[in-house]
């Protein structure tokens, strides 16, 4: 055997190496942002600070970023998920407003939701626009007409004397001590791990995204399944639109729009836990605490407020890179 000859054990190394930096590099980074800011921040790791990133940070950006996963999931992406909490907050704020049940004005908001969901479905299933063009319209289209209803955008309050209790537990509330909002995060989560790894629309799901025309062909309904996706894609971020409204206790056009990059970001960040690179739950998860972390600490290091955009987004440049570059090299060990 020439000494060159590369062994077994010598090639195997670097390949598990490698597949393990893509494989874990999310949570590597997780661990190396929780401490780095637990060495350089001494607030940062109290009690009361991690209950803050959990429930004001990490609950509405997971909500709206497990939206987006089954966007991406399905080969497409929602630019108007925001427009689709928006329209929720609105709806729910004005029955709640005119004097309607708390539990039908929610409903309401849900519905709200699921309508732009429908919208979109209709542009991209039913007459053939790109996720990317037909939710980049919608999102044009909610913030006009959110403008409209509003006077040119003017907040709707509900009064300090005047919200009704149920309102306030869903924003507030707790149950055994355990925050209400975070409590409807972890289902919303959890019955999205068990849509794509229990069910047949999950599975399916996954391989439009991979292969829609393995799946074209195969005889299944794409279009209808993409359809589905979407309006559930709006019925989720209407769920984050309810929470949002009932913490603030106001509407504000157009505030869901906030959420859009982060939730984008921590989709693709997650997609790094994936072998294969594709959307997961699990990684949408981490990822979506991953920027919670950064967006609290930098927060809390009174750095001005474009700088922590530029770190966040250097983040999630170094995570997809790394990611990609590691995947590059156990392909190719």
């Amino acid at each position: 055997m020439s000494l060159h000859t590369p062994t077994p054990a010598t090639t195997g190394l670097p390949r598990l190496i490698a597949g393990g930096l893509v494989r874990y590099g999310l949570i590597l980074a997780l661990v190396a942002v929780f401490a780095a800011f637990s060495l350089t921040t001494p607030t940062f790791t109290t009690l009361a600070n991690l209950q803050s990133i959990l429930v004001n940070n990490f609950t509405l950006l997971a909500i709206v970023s497990i939206a987006m996963t089954f966007a991406v999931a399905s080969g497409g992406i929602d630019l108007s998920v925001g427009t689709a909490m928006d329209f929720a907050s609105f709806a729910f704020v004005s029955l709640v407003l005119a004097g309607q049940p708390v539990a039908l004005a929610a409903l309401a908001g849900l519905a709200a939701g699921a309508v732009v969901g429908a919208f979109n479905a209709v542009l991209i299933s039913g007459i053939g626009v790109s996720p990317f063009l037909a939710t980049l319209g919608t999102l044009f289209i909610g913030r006009s007409v959110q403008q409209l209803l509003t006077n040119g955008g003017n907040p709707v309050y509900l009064p300090p004397n005047g919200v009704p209790e149920a309102f306030r537990f869903l924003g507030h509330g707790t149950v055994a001590g355990f925050p209400v909002p975070l409590a409807a995060a972890i289902i919303v989560i959890a019955a999205a791990a068990v849509v794509f790894a229990r069910t047949r629309f999950g599975r399916v799901i996954l391989s439009i995204g991979i292969q829609p025309g393995v799946v074209r062909y195969s005889g299944i309904a794409a279009p209808a399944h993409v359809a589905v996706t979407f309006i559930l894609v709006g019925l989720i971020a209407a769920i984050a639109g309810l929470i949002l409204t009932a913490t603030v206790t106001t509407y504000i056009p157009s505030s869901g729009n906030a959420f859009l990059l982060n939730a984008i970001g921590a989709t693709f960040i997650g997609t790094t836990l994936s072998p294969l690179g594709r959307p997961n739950v699990g990684g949408t998860v981490l990822g979506a605490l991953l920027l919670s972390i950064v967006a609290n600490g930098l927060l809390l290091t009174d750095l001005n407020f474009y700088w922590q955009q530029v770190g966040t987004g250097t983040l999630i440049f170094a995570v997809l890179a790394l990611s990609f570059i590691n995947r590059k090299a156990a392909g190719g060990a």
